[in-house]
């Protein structure tokens, strides 16, 4: 039997409700599927900085790289807003991501059926509607230099360079091999130096890939476009900032923030996440959509540890549960048949994963 090891890093808010029926789902796909998970859990975000007085202990980066991947739920909260920045929730996880080095952040935005309606958008727009942003996720303003607040002014810094540029673009081209064989690079090219540059090396880093339809768009235009029309988009691929952005817009055409999972890959470890937050506003009252999080696992099997079969079994077993009309609270309005805690989802979605 094949045994996995994952570092697990609850977080905050909802974070630890998410995660523990993520593990519930990936021990039952393991049984079926013949693998093991073992976890080792680690602290970072708030509960780290209340325990240890910093948002990353050392043990919990050491634990992510010895580990076959780290499934993650979510950190933050109004509790530790007062702090210094570099003491913030928020400051753990960019930094374990530098640290881990996972440079590529994968974030699919798929519709399924039984949501059609869930979306705020008219249901001939948004039906079919499945796309990836790749993200690039260690680069860019978060992270370059200099930066500052002073009296009179505040500044930070968008830098790529060329190397950068050209790792990301060369994951987004292979995604698009595996798919529809078409992308979407964002920029602001006709605005800033730094986004000229990224057109350029996408641009000559397509020449590898002839199979694959290169197309550019400004962020601003691309906002509209993916409002407009969704399903001319199959990989977008972009930077960081604009990445944070166009992915979250993205995740709202399929009615919900709760049903998108996120992964961040690099040549030394892959971590693997809901998008949403940790929704302080609602933890502990057991109403959380653990899909996310139950994708986010899904996501882990199949590009990390490379069980495709259990990976497609998981996002069958969760459409099905949807089909069948079973809902959180954030998505009951839409062909409800019986609303759902946190804790019966995750056991409905294992249920289901027995009869794919």
């Amino acid at each position: 039997m094949k045994t996995y090891h994952i570092a697990l890093i609850k977080g905050d808010g909802i974070g630890p409700e998410v995660i523990t029926q993520a593990q519930k789902v990936l021990d039952k796909a393991g049984q079926i599927y013949g693998f093991e998970v073992v976890y080792d859990e680690f602290l970072m975000g708030g509960c780290a900085y209340d325990t240890h007085k910093t948002p990353l202990p050392e043990a919990t980066i050491r634990g992510c790289l010895q580990a076959d991947a780290t499934l993650f739920g979510a950190i933050g909260g109004a509790k530790w807003d007062h702090l210094p920045r570099e003491l913030r929730p928020e400051s753990g996880l960019l930094a374990l991501r530098k640290a881990l080095e996972v440079f590529a952040n994968i974030r699919p935005a798929i519709v399924f059926d039984a949501l059609k309606l869930a979306s705020t958008l008219k249901p001939e727009v948004v039906c079919g509607v499945d796309l990836v942003v790749i993200r690039e996720l260690v680069g860019g303003i978060y992270f370059g230099e200099p930066r500052g607040k002073e009296a009179d002014c505040a500044y930070n810094t968008m830098r790529y360079t060329p190397k950068e540029i050209e790792r990301i673009a060369k994951v987004g081209f292979e995604f698009a091999t595996k798919r529809r064989k078409k992308l979407c690079s964002i920029d602001k090219a006709n605005v800033l130096e730094v986004s000229e540059l990224w057109r350029e090396v996408v641009t000559q880093i397509s020449k590898q890939y002839p199979d694959v339809e290169l197309s550019h768009q400004y962020v601003d235009n691309a906002s509209m476009q993916l409002i407009k029309d969704p399903k001319q988009f199959d990989v977008i691929l972009t930077s960081n900032l604009f990445g944070d952005i166009l992915s979250d817009e993205a995740s709202m055409l399929t009615g919900s923030i709760g049903l998108l999972p996120s992964g961040s890959i690099g040549e030394r470890a892959a971590l693997y996440e809901p998008i949403h937050g940790s929704a302080p506003d609602i933890a502990g009252q057991g109403i959380a959509n653990p899909i996310a999080a139950i994708l986010s696992a899904a996501m882990m099997l199949q590009h990390t540890l490379h069980n495709t079969q259990a990976a497609q079994a998981i996002w069958q077993a969760v459409s099905r549960t949807l089909q069948k009309g079973y809902r959180t609270k954030d998505i009951s309005a839409f062909d409800a048949k019986e609303i759902c805690n946190t804790h019966q989802m995750g056991d409905l979605i294992a249920k289901h994963l027995e009869q794919v």
